[in-house]
């Protein structure tokens, strides 16, 4: 696929770089605002999708994602890591879901959080040294590694000698498992105001500096929100805040204020397709509507390094949800991630890890724990595009 430019990628080029017709095209998307088109630039028809959802042709060409980078965030199986154990005959808890996934293929996990169901081995709580080692010692046991967990970011800023204490406590336990990152699954701020960004860029770098003397890299998760634009100049509004923007992404601009030595990301794939989707167009300086669509691949592709982990969500197309998709486990979907990785490169580099908000079912208790694994085949089964 060709790589485009965000400063000058219209609908009409996205088309046809695509390769699909107008009718087709317009099938995946609907109109956002006057005239304007979501243009998913990874994203298939539904058509489309059922070519890729055959596509498991191991004929192709490289692994695309390594075995050992095949990881999933726990957040997707939570119910099963909740469950009592004295309740269910299904995996309960930390130790089983981990030799569960181990089963899958599962190399890597991510956490979100520390908690499991109180009668699950090791109880309630085991965010603690204590609970960090046998944490490791089941992952041992099976196999895995933990990459990464969405945990404690200080909200104070300047930065409280307690929250310092916690925050350290937090890259111990992350050395003990065997991090080589520690995060959050926030945002760093919610404005959409430079001044709030700079601010966060300060706190992330001071931040930074102390995960990096612990051997750990910290890095921050996005959801749609931070891929849209900064309001950075034009008319001001009552409270003396811009009302217009130059067409510079939020996220965009905290890579550009942090440090690279300090500061690492987590894309999570399918929210910056939702933004995509979302934020195209923006009221320039001068009062007029331009067109800018977002390329997450192309983001990724020119800050390759800043990129160590992907949260890896699938979605099919939606013109009712106002988000372009709907959450589907992954390679069930219309995002093509055989495009996003042969692009974005480095697969020995990069940690992508299988998350599915929706798994969990009350009607149904094995469902996150069995979408897991067609998660984890069809993530095995990707192969680059022979040219």
């Amino acid at each position: 696929m060709t790589a485009f430019n965000d400063e000058s990628a219209t609908g009409d080029a996205l088309r046809r770089a695509l390769g699909v017709n107008r009718r087709r095209f317009l099938s995946t998307c609907t109109a956002v605002g006057a005239g304007a088109i979501a243009a998913p630039v990874l994203g298939a028809s539904p058509a489309l999708a059922q070519d890729r959802g055959r596509g498991h042709d191991h004929g192709r060409g490289h692994v695309l994602v390594p075995p050992g980078r095949r990881g999933i965030i726990l957040y997707t199986v939570r119910d099963a890591t909740a469950r009592d154990p004295l309740a269910s005959d299904l995996p309960s808890g930390f130790r089983e879901v981990f030799k569960q996934l181990a089963r899958h293929g599962y190399r890597q996990v991510e956490f979100a959080g520390y908690g499991q169901h109180a009668n699950a081995p090791g109880g309630a709580n085991l965010g603690s040294v204590a609970g960090a080692k046998l944490l490791r010692s089941w992952l041992d046991d099976y196999g895995l590694r933990a990459q990464g967990n969405h945990g404690f970011i200080p909200p104070s800023w300047p930065l409280t000698s307690a929250d310092v204490d916690t925050f350290k406590l937090n890259l111990e336990i992350a050395n003990i498992l065997g991090m080589d990152h520690m995060g959050t699954g926030g945002d760093p701020t919610g404005s959409s105001y430079p001044a709030d960004w700079d601010v966060a860029a300060d706190k992330w770098n001071a931040l930074g500096r102390i995960a990096r003397r612990e051997g750990i890299k910290l890095y921050t998760h996005n959801h749609d929100s931070a891929y849209g634009f900064l309001l950075d100049g034009g008319p001001l509004d009552a409270q003396g805040r811009p009302t217009r923007s130059s067409g510079i992404r939020k996220l965009e601009y905290f890579l550009k204020a942090t440090d690279p030595k300090l500061v690492w990301l987590e894309m999570d794939i399918f929210w910056a397709h939702v933004a995509q989707y979302k934020f195209h167009t923006y009221t320039a300086h001068d009062g007029s509507t331009r067109e800018k669509v977002f390329d997450p691949a192309g983001l990724v592709a020119r800050n390759n390094k800043r990129y160590p982990l992907f949260h890896a969500k699938d979605g099919v197309v939606s013109t009712t949800n106002g988000m372009g998709y709907d959450m589907v486990p992954f390679g069930t979907g219309v995002i093509d991630y055989t495009t996003f990785f042969s692009r974005v490169g480095d697969r020995n580099y990069h940690n992508p890890m299988v998350e599915d908000d929706n798994s969990p079912s009350a009607a149904d208790p094995a469902q996150s724990l069995r979408e897991a694994k067609i998660s984890y085949d069809n993530l095995a089964a990707l192969r680059a595009r022979r040219r």
